[in-house]
């Protein structure tokens, strides 16, 4: 048994290892340089808690369920909402984001409409409630990150409040237009959905937000998928703190408001992901990391690692799911590039309602 453990635990270590072998070579102008150590960056790898790690891996399928969860609620209006469907789909479509970047972005939804038979303009709908729950979601955590920071940050606090507020002001406008706008707004961007160029993208945009809100039907489905969304982040933050904390050292000395700044950092830096190696959210995480006191080889083992698990996780069991639905990474591009001309096609041709 404990030889059982000693090869788990090897084979934990050379995979993050490899991992953060390649980020330093991705991004080697940023993470290298003259003070950089090799020494240090394999000791902190080495000492690394497995079992917290793959207590990690573990909650972020978990995430993954709970994305699922809340998207069945959305669909159980439009037909048939079946959760394992649903949550292979889920999983598949973040392992297609994975591997093409924001470009995979459109395969998730029309996998789900594929494998559901339902509309592919209705699952767009959802798909873009989606983004509305996560992005205030994202907002909310960094208000109450730069509300909780203690190290006196000019205008952190500030900044904090106009977040929040923000927020309030958002849900209250999102609530208006479910009840009273959705209509209206349709009337009014008519002439645009004709246009050609730039208008019509943005009234395609802006309906395509306008339809996900009216999936909502009912005040107890709003307070479902608001539970949902809550306690799958929830369980976010409790991975940052878990794989931080699996670094021992000065890593365990920072506490739920660090973990907090350093999540509503990595969501911000992901925004500007790459195919394949991440970018931007590494890059944030290295950065809070070392504002928050940590070495720069510990810190840059942190962030590849943070990636690997919050991000990268979801491809163990998607890309084989990809496979066994007939995509390759080729036919994977060609999808999502076909949908986005199609989706603008569409919307240019769309007659006022």
């Amino acid at each position: 048994m404990r030889m059982r453990s000693s090869w788990g635990k090897l084979l934990v270590l050379l995979i993050v290892l490899a991992a953060v072998t390649f980020a330093v070579y991705r991004f080697g102008g940023t993470l290298r340089g003259a003070s950089f150590s090799g020494d240090k960056l394999w000791l902190a790898i080495r000492n690394a808690n497995p079992y917290l790690l793959l207590l990690s891996v573990v909650a972020i399928y978990g995430c993954y369920a709970l994305r699922a969860l809340r998207w069945g609620v959305f669909q159980q209006n439009l037909g048939a909402s079946n959760f394992w469907p649903i949550y292979g789909m889920t999983l598949s479509g973040f392992a297609a984001v994975f591997l093409l970047g924001r470009a995979g972005e459109p395969v998730r939804p029309l996998l789900l409409a594929r494998k559901e038979k339902l509309p592919v303009a209705d699952m767009y709908g959802i798909y873009a409630l989606e983004r509305i729950f996560d992005v205030v979601s994202a907002a909310v955590i960094a208000g109450i990150a730069l509300l909780a920071e203690k190290r006196h940050v000019p205008v952190a606090n500030t900044t904090g409040v106009i977040l929040i507020g923000g927020v309030v002001g958002v849900i209250g406008f999102l609530v208006y237009f479910r009840l009273h706008g959705t209509a209206a707004l349709e009337r009014a961007l008519g002439s645009w959905q004709s246009a050609p160029g730039l208008r019509a993208k943005i009234a395609g945009t802006v309906l395509g937000f306008a339809r996900g809100v009216q999936i909502i039907r009912s005040w107890g489905e709003l307070a479902k998928t608001i539970f949902l969304s809550a306690v799958h982040w929830g369980l976010v933050f409790l991975v940052y703190v878990w794989i931080t904390h699996s670094f021992g050292g000065k890593f365990k000395e920072l506490g739920p408001a660090d973990a907090l700044l350093l999540m509503a950092f990595t969501l911000a830096g992901s925004v500007f992901q790459l195919p394949l190696a991440g970018g931007g959210s590494q890059l944030a995480a290295i950065s809070v990391y070392r504002f928050l006191g940590i070495e720069t080889e510990p810190a840059t083992a942190a962030a590849v690692v943070l990636w690997l698990i919050t991000f990268a996780a979801c491809s163990l069991v998607g890309i084989p799911l990809l496979v066994r639905e007939g995509f390759s990474l080729g036919k994977l591009k060609k999808l999502a590039e076909d949908e986005s001309e199609a989706a603008s096609t569409q919307e240019l041709r769309r007659p006022a309602e």
